[in-house]
């Protein structure tokens, strides 16, 4: 089935309470952000909260409680990224490994951004780190998470995908993010689809595999509402016939930034904390805890 956890994200944007929105949606999965670098090859949310003892690891445990589970997500725009901090693919896949033994986990999300993808060196060390990682943790599900042009991925996204291929890593979950085009107005459903569909181009190409067979090794994490770019908005029926056309081809990941954001905005307008679309609390997040791949 597929991975269709929304972003919940501690650090600000007065994030909802996990098993508040599990129970008001049918959700049971989360995408947990962001594990970064400490300063140096250690793993610490946000670079500064420590994986055990804290709000994130409580968070977790409440999850797991009530029925559901996380995936981890290392990176994501800003702060110091463990891909660049440590210097060698074994150190890297070692502080991803501390992240999978503090919380057992059964997937991981790479989001990698920045710096980090367009380093050519960095985007071999993280493949690289992912195979050890897939060789020490039987039946790991990962995902790695990288922006898009609405055709598809760029001459990054593209050489990350290959390298992955070339190393042989068997990724469950090419996934990018169509948003922030800086496009202007744009119909982000059609722009989403034609994403996706350069994409499992790419996968197809890199893996060699049928149209089928890479769809279900793709898949998008959208933005809901209104996105970092002026006159760029991810409506509800946006999300919709994207998450219908996940369901046509039975993608491997579906997400969107973030459930922070899925609300309508009240008296502030922080982008962080509402989608700045009239909408009710969770439609994001429904619309997404129909999808099971």
């Amino acid at each position: 089935s597929g991975q269709t956890g929304p972003y919940l994200y501690l650090g600000w944007g007065n994030p909802p309470k996990a098993t508040d929105v599990m129970a008001a949606t049918g959700t049971t999965q989360f995408t947990m952000a962001f594990i970064l670098s400490d300063g140096g090859c250690n793993p610490k949310w946000d670079g500064s909260r420590a994986l055990t003892g804290g709000a994130d690891q409580s968070t977790i445990n409440s999850i797991r409680a009530a029925g559901g589970d996380v995936t981890v997500s290392f990176g994501g725009w800003s702060g110091a990224k463990l891909g660049e901090k440590c210097s060698s693919a074994s150190a890297l896949a070692g502080a991803y490994q501390k992240v999978i033994d503090a919380y057992r986990l059964k997937s991981i999300d790479i989001d990698i951004e920045a710096s980090e993808f367009e380093n050519a060196t960095v985007r071999q060390r993280v493949i690289d780190a992912l195979k050890i990682v897939k060789q020490k943790n039987s039946g790991i599900k990962v995902y790695v998470t990288f922006g898009t042009t609405t055709s598809g991925p760029d001459a990054n996204g593209k050489d990350l995908v290959r390298r992955g291929a070339a190393s042989g890593v068997d990724v469950d979950g090419w996934t990018v993010m169509p948003f922030d085009f800086g496009q202007g107005s744009l119909d982000m459903a059609a722009a989403t689809k034609s994403a996706v569909d350069g994409l499992k181009n790419t996968v197809a190409s890199a893996y060699g595999l049928s149209s089928d067979a890479a769809y279900r090794k793709s898949g998008f994490s959208s933005m809901n509402g209104k996105t970092d770019v002026a006159g760029e908005t991810v409506t509800l029926d946006n999300f919709k016939s994207v998450v219908s056309y996940a369901k046509s081809h039975h993608l491997a990941r579906v997400s969107f930034w973030s459930l922070n954001r899925d609300r309508a905005c009240g008296s502030g307008t922080d982008a962080d904390a509402c989608s700045g679309i009239n909408q009710g609390r969770y439609d994001f997040t429904k619309v997404l805890a129909g999808y099971t791949g």
